[in-house]
């Protein structure tokens, strides 16, 4: 025994430190766990009594990047000066990072406990053992780096030639020869061409995963098994499963490595990896094109990327985005000829109003100017003339196209559900063959062999009654008039503005057609100048009249004379000089209006000034009705335009006199409440209403 354990270490006892790095050496290395244990019986051999054994950090890194509550009580025991020696196998087990090395010896020379593994006995309050221990930690961690260094490398340069294997997607499989090739279930390469193509032809993953669901097609989904075994299982379609098979570019024919990446971020004083990152393309580490046989093109891949970017309308606001229905054609393809923003399309409170194309501009960063604004109908039927003019010429060979797609969205339904039902056939089949090979006189597993029999029967009989269901549907379907359809194929301005056509087809067959829409308004000639950028290159300008609003109408232009002698003594000055300025009655030297100019005007006509102690009806304004009622202005004037609420108006642009006595009338409480019911967050507002003591609310 070493001169350096005296008999103090011994009455404190000592621990075992068991670890190893991984769960795969717990399971499969155990020659290493036995010499770690057999620690144990040596420190008892050496006298040290107690002896305790830690080991709770089996199966993790000593990187310094994962938890180690092993290790954690090892630092504790040493802190609480209860042990003298710390055994370990090598010194690589207590820690692969300097951090926790240096720390746990700097512990162990303040404790004065020794550290021992098969090299010898380490007093770290010993110079030469400290600066022992401190190599052997600063060598420790270089091993791991430099492991790890080699093992990437060598990742790396096998899958730049395309000779790493990993887990593939449903859809293809690694043959004798270490290459990627089809997957030979031919109901799994049928599913994956059969997404592939509803993707193209909806232009949404989200609309590919409720057909599926509607037309209860089931998706191949990877199931992990006992060890490295895979098992496929079949499922109901879900939006992650479809949008991984159009992402990921192996069905493009693609070798792909590296995709991802791992970041690092501290986490209070420890530091933390996350895997999974999404990288870009540019930054893939491997990309090995027509490395194998696609189910699309690379083109069509990168394609349908730029779909599911567009599709993405919270990202990237100033990218072209795809349609989302609505009543605006050039939705998320319209863009600010001033600022180069895209536009954000506003609808009106009521149904009856048109929508705006509107760019704000900075307005949302940092406070600054709306650019521009076009009424959208006008643009909209501007470009949609336009649109016509391009189609028409291949319009009736879409007619014929049209028809076909129906046809064949149907069959794609009926051999997805045939596939299903020949794999149930031959799990019937596979079931049935079990049954039979089990010895009669064991009843409780031919019992259960038969239930799983019969299971299997009914899951066949099952699909067949669905294909059944799907072919009687199929028959009963009218036929399509494809001379009607060619018919209406040559009048597309009918076919266009028909009320059967939803506008999110206009939408997407203006964006197939259409890049980009550039706006720009003409001052001068107030017009808007529309720029088409069509697919392929070709340019288009339109110009659109834009409509004069904002004016007093042009036969009411009354003179300040008039103004004063119809409302004069109605109402007080300051009122009548705000009427006037609106009605932009200017005065004869062309300034606006003024108290001070009403008055005198009104003096020299000799019209009284408004006395309120004459007794006249009580009126109230627009803005004490709405505060009253508990309504917006916009509110009130509606229920003016409907009757429902009398008021009258000396003239044009003159303030409103609405009685108050008719505010408890029951045509206005019920034109209130229907207000106050169309609003979304209408309960809270009934207990405002409960205060109007409206009919029908208590």
């Amino acid at each position: 025994m070493s001169a350096k354990v005296t008999p103090k270490h011994l009455e404190r006892g000592a621990v075992v430190y068991v670890r190893q790095s991984t769960l795969v050496q717990v399971i499969e290395h155990t020659e290493s766990q036995r010499l770690q244990y057999a620690l144990a019986e040596s420190a008892r051999t050496m006298g040290f009594t107690p002896v305790t054994i830690i080991d709770e950090d089996l199966g993790r890194s000593g990187s310094g990047l994962v938890e180690r509550p092993g290790f954690e009580k090892l630092v504790a025991t040493v802190c609480s000066d209860s042990i003298g020696a710390v055994f370990c196998i090598e010194a690589s087990r207590l820690a692969r990072n300097g951090r926790d090395w240096h720390h746990l010896i700097d512990l162990c020379a303040l404790a004065g406990t020794v550290v021992i593994d098969h090299d010898g006995v380490y007093d770290p309050r010993v110079l030469n053992d400290r600066l022992l221990l401190g190599l052997k930690g600063t060598m420790s961690e270089y091993e791991l780096s430099l492991l790890r260094q080699r093992s990437f490398a060598a990742r790396q340069s096998k899958a730049l030639r395309g000779e790493l294997q990993f887990s593939l997607p449903p859809g293809y499989c690694w043959n004798e020869l270490g290459c990627i090739e089809k997957d030979p279930d031919e109901r799994i390469v049928a599913a994956v061409e059969l997404v592939l193509r509803k993707f193209r032809e909806l232009g949404s993953a989200r609309q590919v995963t409720l057909w599926a669901r509607d037309a209860d097609i089931k998706l191949p989904v990877y199931r992990q098994g006992r060890g490295a075994a895979r098992k496929i299982e079949w499922r109901s379609a879900a939006y992650h499963t479809v949008l991984k098979l159009i992402q990921h570019p192996i069905y493009a024919g693609a070798y792909v490595y590296g995709r991802t990446k791992m970041k690092t971020h501290v986490d209070g004083d420890r530091a933390r990896k996350t895997q999974g990152h999404i990288k870009g393309q540019d930054q893939w580490s491997v990309l090995l094109k027509d490395n194998h046989e696609g189910y699309i093109s690379w083109d069509e891949y990168e394609e349908h990327q730029k779909m599911l970017s567009e599709n993405a309308h919270m990202q990237k606001r100033t990218s072209r985005k795809s349609g989302r229905g609505g009543q605006a054609l050039l939705t998320g393809i319209i863009r600010c000829g001033r600022c180069g923003r895209m536009m954000r399309v506003f609808y009106g409170s009521q149904q009856a109003h048109p929508h705006r194309y509107i760019c704000r501009g900075g307005m949302d960063l940092n406070g600054g100017k709306q650019c521009i604004g076009a009424g959208g109908v006008r643009v909209d039927k501007a470009v949609a003339a336009q649109l016509i003019e391009a189609v028409s010429p291949l319009a009736i060979q879409a007619a014929a196209n049209a028809t076909s797609q129906v046809t064949k969205a149907d069959d794609d339904a009926r051999k997805a559900l045939e596939k299903e039902c020949e794999e149930a056939r031959y799990e019937a089949s596979l079931a049935a063959r079990r049954h039979e090979a089990v010895d009669p006189d064991k009843r409780l597993v031919a019992k259960e062999l038969e239930a799983r029999w019969n299971s299997s029967l009914e899951r066949v009989a099952e699909l067949e009654q669905r294909i059944k269901e799907l072919d009687q549907k199929l028959s009963n379907r009218p036929d399509i008039d494809t001379d009607a359809l060619l018919e209406l194929s040559r009048d597309l301005h009918s076919t266009w503005n028909a009320p059967g056509v939803q506008p999110q087809t206009k939408q997407r067959l203006a964006h197939v057609l259409i890049r980009e829409v550039v706006i720009d308004v003409n001052e001068q000639s107030n017009e808007n100048v529309v720029i088409v950028h069509w697919h392929g290159g070709r340019h288009t300008e339109v110009r659109v009249a834009r409509v004069r609003t904002g004016r007093y109408p042009e036969d009411r232009h009354p003179s300040p004379v008039e103004v004063i002698r119809k409302l004069g003594g109605q109402w007080p000055d300051r009122q009548l000089a705000v009427t006037m300025n609106r009605m932009r009655c200017r005065s004869e030297d062309g300034q606006t209006w003024t108290v001070v100019r009403v008055r005198e005007l009104r003096e020299r006509l000799g019209i009284d000034e408004y006395d309120p102690d004459l007794p006249r009806e009580e009126t109230i304004s627009v803005d004490e009705t709405a505060r009253r009622l508990g309504i917006c202005n916009g509110s009130v004037h509606r229920l003016i335009r409907k009757g429902a609420l009398p008021a009258k108006q000396l003239m044009p642009s003159a303030p409103w006199q609405i009685p108050a006595a008719s505010l408890e009338s029951d045509e206005v409480q019920i034109g209130v409440r229907e207000i106050i019911e169309r609003r979304p967050n209408n309960f809270n507002k009934l207990q405002d209403v409960k205060t109007l003591k409206l009919p029908g609310i208590e």
